[in-house]
């Protein structure tokens, strides 16, 4: 069986400098707040090219923490409007509700499956505070249009980007494209740790003060607390890991488009669409290869049979789910198609040329 992503592997391949790390940080007898955690911290932000960084615990904190910095800030209050894409995966909507804002789902691009730009401002409101965009599938999404719309209505740009990190759009790399930006590492982004961990990056001074204090109970100084916060630090250890992982980004990026370009170019399949390459290869690092099909059971099933291991990203758009009930009845046509048409390929850095080989035959033979 080809796996979906082999995680042992894409570990493994760095095991040695993992090791050091993990042995160094064991003895060092300090665990949390560290100085793992800063050079991490450090790395990211030259990484990303933006001025200020701070570990957390997850993804969802990242972005939970940035909206709970505005609101703190007075930037937003209770009952503000977040737009959001209509197919993202729940946490990105998650964190707008998790603060009392609102989220309000935009429909997305078919062709590119990011939030629609051109259907950005329709729904602003007197009360909308900020767009959360998403990098779907590790494409970027941003334009001059985007850029023009937020200083028009004074909106917040926050990048959810836990499966985006190293594309980029002119020039300038995710996690430095709007006011700020929340990371995960789960282990199975494209910049993975061996556990839960997350990031958050921005040039604004007094919301990365705000944010590091929030993240630590509310607290900038022990016993002292500022704010009702929360506890969601990057302990040591796995920011030794992606400390040692971060110097590889680009290179297992570049073999994740490598994969993609044969996928796109040699699956002739007409039952099956494949994703838009995007014309700069920079805006797009393949988190995931997401192909759809209006039979996706099926070629699921005979991709099984055939050994290759798939997964579907998302089997039920938010506005479905029961978490958001009252949204059950709303008609996302877009979105719905998405998530009842879309399956996920194998693609990773560690996959052999003759597994590629074989998921394009297969596939091909498939009808």
């Amino acid at each position: 069986m080809i796996k979906f992503l082999d995680l042992q592997q894409i570990n493994l391949a760095h095991q040695q400098e993992i090791e050091e790390k993990l042995l160094q940080t064991f003895r060092s007898g300090w665990y949390l707040l560290g100085n793992e955690v800063k050079a991490f911290e450090e790395q990211l932000a030259a990484y990303t090219g933006a001025k200020h960084t701070i570990g957390v615990a997850n993804g969802l904190d990242a972005l939970r923490l940035i909206l709970r910095g505005y609101i703190e800030m007075g930037v937003m209050q209770k009952g503000d409007e977040i737009l959001v894409p209509a197919n993202t995966y729940i946490a990105s909507i998650l964190a707008i509700s998790d603060n009392g804002l609102v989220p309000v789902l935009v429909e997305p691009d078919l062709n590119t499956y990011n939030i629609d730009v051109d259907k950005i401002e329709e729904k602003i409101t007197s009360k909308t505070k900020g767009i959360l965009i998403v990098h779907l599938y590790g494409r970027v999404v941003f334009s001059e249009k985007l850029k023009e719309i937020a200083i028009k209505h004074q909106l917040k740009v926050i990048e959810d980007n836990a499966q985006a990190i190293g594309a980029e759009w002119n020039g300038i790399k995710t996690g430095n494209l709007g006011d700020a930006a929340g990371f995960s590492f789960y282990p199975g982004k494209n910049l993975g740790a061996l556990g839960d961990a997350g990031g958050i990056t921005t040039n604004d001074e007094e919301l990365a003060q705000t944010i590091r204090a929030l993240a630590n109970y509310g607290s900038n100084q022990k016993y002292v607390n500022i704010y009702q916060g929360l506890n969601s630090r990057l302990d040591e250890i796995q920011a030794a890991v992606l400390g040692v992982k971060l110097k590889y980004i680009d290179a297992e990026n570049s073999r994740r488009k490598e994969i993609a370009k044969r996928y796109i170019a040699e699956i002739k399949n007409p039952n099956i669409i494949l994703p838009e390459n995007p014309e700069s290869e920079a805006e797009h690092v393949w988190h995931l290869f997401v192909i759809r099909t209006t039979e996706r059971e099926r070629l699921q099933n005979y991709l099984t049979e055939n050994g290759v291991q798939t997964l579907i990203h998302y089997p039920i758009p938010p506005h479905q789910q029961e978490a958001y009930k009252e949204w059950n009845d709303l008609s996302f046509p877009i979105t719905e198609k998405i998530h009842e048409e879309v399956l996920s390929l194998p693609i990773s850095p560690v996959m052999r040329e003759e597994e590629v080989i074989k998921i394009i035959t297969i596939l091909n033979n498939y009808g």
